[in-house]
């Protein structure tokens, strides 16, 4: 008697907008890559998928573009990393594990987008933002940071909104320096300690 194969599962039935989130998720790491480049053939065989599944989920390669660009450029991923911090460790190391996430987010999104200017796309499009969305993104940074900065509030000398938003400036101020960067750890540590032996 000969033994036969088990009939094969199908994969779970995907909304349409959980489509279109797996097929991004796919195609970020090619985007960042090749830029415009990329090929719906590289993205399909990426994702798993046909390519026509490409085009019922977008309505062209531009569109597919744009919306990886409006995943990179999010803030959400950090934001939900940070607010995943232990906050039973040391403020040292909750502030290190933060620049950790935002780094990363900056990370993300400088070689989607760079990528994109350098296969000569453009400056990417990401639709029209919504009025007040930057303004909505640094203030969701900063209340995940200032809850890092909350077990010790009593020895503070500033409110924990505040210490987040100061503590904000010394990390963007970092990522925008030009040559050596400065050690995450060394940031964390004049921040709490000041820059003057004591």
């Amino acid at each position: 008697m000969t033994s036969q194969e088990p009939p094969r599962r199908r994969a779970p039935a995907m909304s349409p907008e959980q489509r279109r989130e797996m097929i991004v998720q796919a195609a970020i790491p090619l985007v960042s890559e090749f830029g415009a480049a990329v090929t719906t053939a590289q993205v399909a065989k990426a994702a798993g998928i046909g390519e026509a599944t490409i085009f019922r989920a977008f309505a062209d390669k531009e569109e597919l573009l744009r919306a990886c660009v409006a995943q990179a450029v999010r803030i959400d991923r950090a934001v939900d990393e940070i607010a995943a911090i232990p906050l039973d460790q040391p403020l040292a190391d909750r502030l290190v594990e933060a620049a950790d996430a935002l780094q990363a987010h900056l990370e993300r999104m400088g070689r989607v987008v760079g990528a994109m200017l350098a296969s000569g796309h453009g400056e990417p499009s990401r639709g029209r933002p919504e009025p007040g969305a930057r303004e909505r993104s640094m203030d969701a940074i900063r209340e995940a940071m200032a809850g890092l900065f909350e077990p010790d509030a009593a020895s503070l000398r500033l409110p924990p909104d505040q210490a987040a938003a100061i503590f904000m400036g010394f990390l963007f101020a970092r990522a925008r320096q030009d040559g050596d960067e400065l050690a995450k750890e060394s940031i964390v540590d004049v921040f709490l300690h000041g820059a003057v032996k004591q």
